[in-house]
C-alpha cells in the first residue's frame, strides 16, 4: 500500500472509529447536523454560486434553481420527517409465531463514500449526503476536479462546519479515486457514467460493499400526435440546453411522429431564441462545455446528421449552440453515445409502436419524455422501462424530493430523494422479540402435533 493509499485509509478508520461510538445515532445528533448543513448552504451560497458561474458559466438563477434550492428542499425535507422514518416499525406478526412479536428497525450502515460528478457539482454531492446525515451514517466525500473553483469551495466549507472525524472531503483525480476505491466502505454512493460506474462497481465487489449508482444514458423525447408542439418545443429546448445539455435526465434525442417534424422544427428554433436570444453565445444564462475534450467529443457529433438549426461552435470559449440534428442512421456514434451537450438528434417514425420498440431495443435511459395524449403516454409508459418519466414535460420529475429519483439498468441503480435517501444508506434490520414465560412445544421434534402444525400454516 502507497503512502497516499495509508493516509485515506486512516481518515476511513478515524470515521469508523467515530461511527462505532455511537455518536452519530441519536435524533438530536443527527438535527443538529442537517441544521449545521442547512446554515452552512445558506453562507456558502454567494462562493458557490460564483465558482459554478466561474467553472461552468452558470448564471446565478439557474445555479440557485438547479443546485441550491434542491439541496435546501432536501434538507428540509429530511428535517421535517427524520423522527418519524427512524421510528420502529411493529408489523403484523401470524399466529404461528405466537407469542412473539415482530419489530423493524432502522440502522445506519456506517461509513459511507459518495463520489460526484462536475456538471451538478453542489446538488450531486451535497443531496447524497444529506440522505448520509440522516440515516447516522459518516461520510467520505469526493469532488470532481472538472471544476476545480467549486471543489475548493465545497472543500472549505466542508472542512468549516464538520470535523472530519464524522465528514470530509477529498478532491483530485484518479489517484485518489482509486485510494478511495481500495478502502473498506459500508456503501459507496456514485454519480458518473456507466463505464464508471462499472469501475466503481468492480472495486465494490472486492468487500461486497452494496451500491447506489446514479447514471444516464440516452434519454429519449417521443414527439407524438396529439402533442402541443410549440409547447413540446419549448419545454424540449429548456431541458436540452440547462446547463448546456450537460445533464444526466437531458433529453437525449427526439423520436417525432412524421408529419411533425417540420412544426417541430420550427418551433424549437423559436422555442431557443426566446430562451437565449438571437445569439445564445451572448447569453447570461446559457453554460459552456466544463473543457476542450468535452467541447470536441460534442462537437464532432454534428458531422453525425444535417444541422437542421444551430450548429455554430467556439473552441476558444468551448461554446457549441443549441443544435437540432436530423438524423438518418440510428446506428450513428450520436446515436450510440450519451450526448452530454446541447446537440439534439431529431428520428421520425410511422407509429408510435415503431417508437416504443426502437426505446425497448436499446439500454434502459434515466428518463423518457413523452409529448401527446396522457392516455398514450400511460400506454407508453406501461410498456417501456426507464429510471424516470414526463407526460408532456422534461426534467422536472427531479425536482420533486417527496419522490425517489434512480435509474434502471445501464442508467443506475438504487433510488434516493426525500425518504429513500434516508433509506439508501440505512439497513432494514427486522427484530423477533419471544418470552421466555411462554414455550410453545409445537416447533420442537419429534413434531408430534404436525397434523395440528399444518392445519395453522
Amino acid at each position: 500500500m502507497n503512502q497516499l493509499s495509508e493516509y485515506i485509509g486512516a481518515k476511513v478508520e478515524a470515521q469508523r472509529a467515530f461511527f462505532n461510538s455511537g455518536a452519530t445515532l441519536p435524533y438530536e445528533f443527527r438535527i443538529a447536523q442537517l441544521r449545521k448543513l442547512r446554515k452552512a448552504l445558506d453562507d456558502w451560497e454567494s462562493h458557490l454560486c460564483e465558482a459554478l458561474h466561474t467553472d461552468l458559466h452558470k448564471s446565478y438563477p439557474e445555479a440557485w434553481l438547479t443546485e441550491i434550492s434542491i439541496v435546501r428542499g432536501e434538507i428540509d425535507n429530511h428535517i421535517r420527517h427524520l423522527k418519524k422514518w427512524m421510528r420502529t416499525q411493529r408489523p403484523t406478526t401470524p399466529i404461528k409465531l405466537f407469542p412473539s412479536r415482530s419489530r423493524v428497525m432502522v440502522q445506519p450502515l456506517g461509513v459511507a463514500l459518495i463520489i460526484a460528478p462536475w456538471n451538478y457539482p453542489v446538488q450531486l454531492l451535497l443531496n447524497p449526503l444529506v440522505g448520509a446525515i440522516s440515516a447516522g451514517c459518516t461520510a467520505v466525500l469526493k469532488t470532481s476536479p472538472a471544476v476545480p473553483n467549486v471543489s475548493q469551495v465545497l472543500l472549505r466549507m466542508i472542512g468549516n462546519t464538520f470535523d472530519p472525524c464524522y465528514i470530509e472531503a477529498f478532491d483530485g483525480h484518479r489517484d485518489i479515486n482509486t485510494a478511495l476505491l481500495e478502502q473498506h466502505f459500508d456503501l459507496i454512493f456514485f454519480t458518473g457514467s456507466p463505464s464508471l460506474g462499472r469501475t466503481v462497481m468492480e472495486a465494490a465487489a472486492r468487500n461486497l460493499t452494496p451500491v447506489v449508482l446514479e447514471l444516464g444514458g440516452k434519454s429519449p423525447c417521443i414527439v407524438d400526435k396529439g402533442a402541443d408542439i410549440d409547447v413540446a418545443a419549448k419545454r424540449i429546448a429548456w431541458g436540452k440546453t440547462i446547463n448546456a445539455g450537460q445533464t444526466c435526465i437531458a433529453p437525449d434525442y427526439v423520436l417525432i411522429e412524421n408529419s411533425l417534424k417540420e412544426q417541430f422544427v420550427c418551433a424549437f428554433a423559436k422555442a431557443v431564441e426566446a430562451l437565449h436570444g438571437k445569439d445564445a453565445s451572448t447569453s447570461e444564462h446559457y453554460c459552456r462545455m466544463v473543457s476542450d475534450k468535452a467541447y470536441d467529443r460534442v462537437a464532432e457529433y454534428l458531422k453525425d446528421g444535417k444541422v437542421l438549426f444551430g450548429g455554430h461552435h467556439d473552441k476558444a470559449t468551448r461554446y457549441i449552440e443549441p443544435t437540432l440534428l436530423e438524423v438518418d442512421n440510428p446506428h450513428s456514434t450520436v446515436m450510440q453515445d450519451e450526448i452530454f451537450g446541447p446537440i439534439l438528434p431529431l428520428l421520425t417514425f410511422d407509429k408510435l409502436a415503431d417508437a416504443e420498440e426502437f426505446i425497448r431495443e436499446r439500454p434502459r435511459p434515466l428518463a423518457l419524455y413523452y409529448f401527446g395524449h396522457q392516455r398514450e403516454g400511460k400506454r407508453l409508459l406501461r410498456r417501456t422501462i426507464s429510471g424516470g418519466a414526463c407526460i408532456n414535460d422534461t426534467i422536472m420529475h427531479i425536482a420533486n424530493e417527496h419522490t425517489p429519483f434512480g435509474g434502471v439498468g445501464n442508467s443506475g441503480m438504487g433510488r434516493y430523494h426525500g425518504k429513500d435517501s434516508f433509506l439508501a444508506f440505512s439497513h432494514i434490520r427486522t427484530v423477533l422479540h419471544t418470552p421466555r414465560s411462554i414455550d410453545m412445544p409445537l416447533r420442537y421434534m419429534p413434531y408430534k402435533l404436525f397434523g395440528l402444525i399444518k392445519k395453522i400454516l
